[in-house]
């Protein structure tokens, strides 16, 4: 397994580069090691570049995790997530930050195509990876952790596409805290940008399939009220029972 995030926060993960370790089959010191899971597995697999050489472990990965200090915070895009968790982050809990996000910025960076508008499906695929990785790192991690998103919205997506079972699959292997709190949406300060380039009516569209999605697992949502930030992780923190009161 990859290191783990010391456990010092407020912490935010960002997208892992630049990690170079010896591949213990090879000896090359120029490879790499990529965690990914797919249909129930966990695969090692030692990649160069965007190509994988070779599936050189494989383990199943069925063990169920019950995390209930892991929070998720998602809904309607451009609605008031990122400006949430920066408030939580300012009180001192760990935030994970939203993978679609961090994926797109490494894709624009690189001029890569794994972006919603181009190939929707790499897009999800990569986002589900990258959840798993954080949620490996995030188990390090003390107190309750608020999630931008992660691992069942992008399972969400993918399922819807590709019509592949995977959220039940990832659900049945990760249960997060039964409240998940969901941004409507709000036409007042949605905003595209280069990050995000669909329009409202598309967030509305995923806002509303998240809204399916999520009670049929068994979660209560909890909708966001439209106030100030501040008022916002307060009513978050009181809904998990945290005293907001100095």
């Amino acid at each position: 397994m990859g290191r783990k995030t010391p456990a010092l926060g407020p912490i935010r993960i960002q997208l892992n580069t630049g990690q170079s370790p010896t591949c213990p089959d090879s000896g090359h010191s120029h490879w790499s090691i990529k965690w990914v899971a797919a249909m129930g597995e966990r695969r090692r697999l030692f990649t160069r570049g965007d190509r994988t050489e070779g599936d050189l472990h494989t383990q199943t990965y069925a063990r169920r995790r019950k995390i209930d200090r892991f929070i998720i915070i998602s809904g309607c895009s451009g609605g008031g997530k990122s400006t949430l968790l920066e408030d939580l982050a300012g009180r001192g809990f760990s935030v994970i930050e939203e993978p679609g996000r961090r994926i797109v910025a490494s894709e624009l960076a690189r001029e890569g195509k794994a972006v919603p508008w181009i190939d929707a499906e790499a897009f999800l695929r990569r986002a589900i990876a990258l959840s798993l990785e954080d949620l490996e790192r995030a188990s390090a991690l003390p107190g309750r952790v608020f999630f931008d998103r992660g691992l069942l919205d992008a399972a969400s997506g993918l399922a819807e596409m590709s019509g592949e079972p995977v959220l039940q699959r990832f659900a049945e292997q990760w249960r997060f805290n039964a409240k998940v709190f969901l941004t409507p949406p709000w036409p007042e300060i949605y905003r595209q940008d280069a990050e995000r380039q669909h329009g409202l009516d598309a967030a509305v569209v995923e806002y509303e399939r998240l809204l399916r999605d999520y009670p049929a697992l068994g979660y209560e949502i909890v909708e966001l009220p439209k106030v100030p930030v501040g008022e916002r992780a307060d009513f978050v923190l009181a809904a998990l029972g945290e005293n907001t009161q100095d």
